[in-house]
């Protein structure tokens, strides 16, 4: 009976080998249909004199409301960049590139967003949204919109950002 459990286990090793073999080769085997768009992985824009006084009247003027009640910033932009509602100044540098600045350092947050009308009629379109802490800005949150094929696009969002 002992030899029977070896030959199994045997088997069932080698057999998992081949299944990981062989699924790799075919992931490696398949040709690219389609080349990365540049867009991917861009850097942010840089940040201007005007981008650095807006972040520092917004930091100085605080949100008190906001920080004191959850330390939740909830912030709804429209595709072309004006704030739906929430809190926050946004500033729109191109094509879905985004930054949102808050009455408070939110260096050390977390940031969570989605594509998402600022209306209750529909589903959104389609895309991707990609969110990080905006350079040189302590309050500030840079935010990129795409399609779903990775084109840059203006596409509106919903943001959160928990200090």
């Amino acid at each position: 009976m002992p030899s029977f459990f070896r030959r199994k286990a045997a088997a069932v090793a080698i057999a998992a080998l081949a299944l990981a073999l062989a699924g790799g080769g075919i992931a490696a085997a398949q040709p690219a249909t389609k080349a990365q768009p540049a867009s991917r992985g861009a850097q942010q824009p840089a940040v201007t004199t005007a981008s650095l006084n807006s972040a520092k009247a917004v930091l100085a003027k605080g949100d008190a409301v906001a920080a004191a009640s959850t330390d939740l910033y909830r912030t709804v932009v429209n595709a072309n960049g004006t704030k739906a509602r929430g809190d926050g100044v946004v500033i729109k540098y191109g094509v879905g590139q985004y930054e949102v600045q808050f009455g408070g350092t939110v260096t050390t947050a977390v940031y969570v967003a989605t594509i998402g009308r600022p209306d209750s009629c529909c589903i959104p379109a389609g895309g991707e949204v990609a969110v990080a802490p905006r350079l040189l800005t302590p309050n500030g949150v840079f935010i990129q919109t795409r399609n779903s094929a990775g084109v840059a696009v203006d596409l509106p969002f919903h943001l959160i950002v928990h200090r």
